[in-house]
């Protein structure tokens, strides 16, 4: 029995209760919640996990971190210190997105060693051993591809992002699309340039049924990826976006049906004025599925800064219902992140998701901010260290101080307002 069945049935299990604890909501509320789809908690059932969160509605806003090579630069030993950051900043869910190594080996110790869920994108690995073969892109095998997927799935990946809402049709929309940027999904291209190609239908479309079968067999979550997700302001909301979208929501239904959780990934680049319709459209059109969204970048002109677009839009998004946030690092758009673009990554989308809450009404995200703001007026500094974002941040900013500002900062210093008079 999946997680979901049981919730359905109505049984005691675990991870409801866990959950339930770490949000401070009745047991009831989650498994109604995870019964109906509008909740999922993502748990490969043959991983052992020290820290496990939900994502979806009436919940806490969720971040996830990408890691992962390249074929330039691969260093398992870097990617390792990059989880120990995000998971020291504070992200719920990891992400391995290797494409260069052994990724077998890569993702092993990824597994062993992380403490939060983790998810994959089974196509990356499929294209990395076609290419390996002397092939071309389009020649990706479906029944490779499946092989991935439940080789993934084994080792104990929770959540894995297939873009199954590409297919001949959706593709066709494209063609007739006025793209700046065109497919800017790497899963996504990669299917296109196969549709394109061979005429073939996409694997994961045409043999969805098999994708449940193996997603049941391990409880995985599926997120349903948004391959046409726009990858500029110009290509926000337009056809091929919402076609894809359409078809998602069917593949929700289809999932609960057979007891799978899914959650729907969300664009992407969108103007401030767009965001809370797409977060209303994919609520809608995705029957309540949680939403996972990169983002989404408010502006396209921002290379290097992109942690603060993405962290604009996703505290919007957030607000209007978004349930978990895909970070951006300032690499975005120029280069792997290091593991410093990585703290800051997550620092920025763990703001956007806490303002998001206070707007959400979560339990205790606006007594956090009061109680902060208690001991700054108190002028106690090791309470705000406690109570804010970024502790090793704040010790290190504040340890740049004289010793004789101990008590106010350089800003004011005996001029501090925060003084009683």
């Amino acid at each position: 029995m999946t997680l979901m069945e049981d919730a359905k049935n109505k049984k005691t299990n675990d991870l409801i209760k866990s959950v339930a604890h770490f949000e401070n909501l009745s047991e009831d509320f989650i498994r109604l919640g995870v019964a109906s789809g509008t909740i999922v908690i993502p748990k490969n059932v043959n991983r052992t996990l020290k820290k496990i969160v939900a994502v979806g509605a009436g919940l806490k806003t969720k971040v996830n971190a990408n890691l992962g090579t390249s074929p330039d630069h691969i260093d398992l030993d870097e990617e390792l210190q990059k989880l120990c950051i995000a998971v020291k900043a504070g992200v719920d869910a990891v992400m391995d997105l290797s494409t260069g190594g052994n990724l077998t080996q890569i993702r092993k110790e990824i597994l062993a060693v992380c403490p939060v869920q983790v998810g994959t994108v089974p196509i990356y690995e499929a294209v990395c051993r076609i290419i390996a073969k002397g092939k071309k892109i389009f020649q990706i095998d479906g029944e490779l591809l499946f092989d991935i997927i439940e080789e993934q799935a084994e080792q104990g990946v929770d959540f894995i992002t297939v873009h199954c809402g590409i297919n001949k049709e959706t593709t066709e929309i494209l063609k007739r699309q006025d793209r700046l940027t065109g497919t800017v999904s790497r899963g996504g291209s990669f299917l296109v340039k196969a549709i394109n190609a061979t005429g073939k239908e996409n694997p994961l479309y045409e043999q969805y049924d098999r994708l449940l079968k193996i997603a049941k067999k391990y409880d995985i979550t599926l997120s349903l990826g948004d391959g046409f997700r726009p990858g500029c302001l110009f290509d926000a909301s337009d056809g091929p976006q919402i076609a894809e979208l359409s078809v998602l929501g069917e593949l929700v239904l289809k999932a609960r049906a057979a007891g799978v959780q899914t959650m729907i990934e969300g664009p992407g680049h969108i103007p401030l004025d767009q965001v809370e319709a797409n977060v209303t459209l994919a609520k809608r059109l995705g029957y309540n599925a949680p939403l996972y969204f990169l983002g989404p970048l408010v502006t396209d002109i921002a290379p290097g800064y992109d942690h603060i677009t993405s962290a604009i839009g996703g505290a919007l998004a957030a607000a209007k219902g978004v349930d978990f946030i895909c970070y951006v690092t300032p690499a975005e758009h120029l280069r792997l992140p290091d593991v410093q673009d990585v703290h800051e990554g997550v620092i920025a989308a763990r703001i956007a998701a806490h303002a998001a809450d206070i707007v959400k009404g979560v339990c205790g995200a606006r007594e956090r901010d009061n109680e902060m703001s208690k001991w700054r007026k108190a002028r106690n500094w090791e309470k705000q260290k406690e109570f804010c974002i970024d502790p090793i941040k704040f010790a290190k900013e504040r340890a740049k101080l004289p010793p004789r500002q101990e008590d106010v900062c350089t800003m004011c210093g005996e001029f501090c307002s925060m003084r009683d008079e």
